[in-house]
């Protein structure tokens, strides 16, 4: 069976949390497509050809959460040639037997238009904000400068800007437990494997 999710959204939303659950849930594969971007970001040197060269090395580096990863992929990610270069990985990935879930900023409008389910997961800039300080620390006012500085650039860049599919259902996870955000998708999802 072939059947992807595709769950986008702006950074520290819940869709990597939401993603994994509803993965394990439903026994299918799961791409965090952002540790792609944040892999060639962290990796340095020419993007374009750090994007064609990745390996499994370096998507299980473990400086890929940190914000300096969020902001080196949130730079890549605006160059043409680097999406080109990630995005039948990301197609034959989502196409794969037994189902994937996919998340990201361009799932369900790029990389899998024709995704069975579509997410999008948000909330607010200060709860984003709130929770990627809790994740990584720092001054609390300068990662909430971060985030809508990333939002900013997601959501205004000329290849495959952050915002919802035209048939995605929208989940705000601003005031939702991770229990009734996963609870949701998971709805979702089953409602269309009937």
């Amino acid at each position: 069976m072939m059947f992807t999710v595709a769950i986008d959204g702006p950074a520290a939303a819940g869709k990597g949390t939401i993603s994994r659950a509803v993965a394990a849930r439903f026994g299918f594969a799961h791409l965090d497509t952002g540790a792609l971007y944040r892999a060639v970001g962290v990796k340095g040197g020419d993007p374009v050809a750090a994007a064609r060269s990745l390996s499994p090395e370096d998507l299980a580096r473990d400086d890929l959460r940190t914000l300096e990863a969020g902001q080196a992929a949130s730079k890549v990610a605006v160059i043409p040639e680097v999406r080109q270069a990630l995005l039948e990985f990301q197609r034959e990935f989502a196409r794969r037997e037994g189902g994937a879930v996919l998340d990201g900023r361009d799932i369900g409008t790029v990389i899998c238009p024709a995704a069975e389910v579509k997410l999008f997961v948000t909330a607010s800039p200060e709860v984003r904000a709130h929770r990627r300080w809790l994740e990584v620390g720092g001054d609390a006012a300068q990662v909430l400068a971060e985030v809508k500085e990333r939002d900013e650039r997601d959501m205004n860049r000329a290849d495959a800007p952050l915002k919802p599919a035209a048939d995605a259902v929208v989940i705000d996870t601003s005031t939702l437990s991770v229990e009734a955000a996963v609870a949701a998708a998971c709805a979702e999802v089953a409602a269309r494997l009937r």
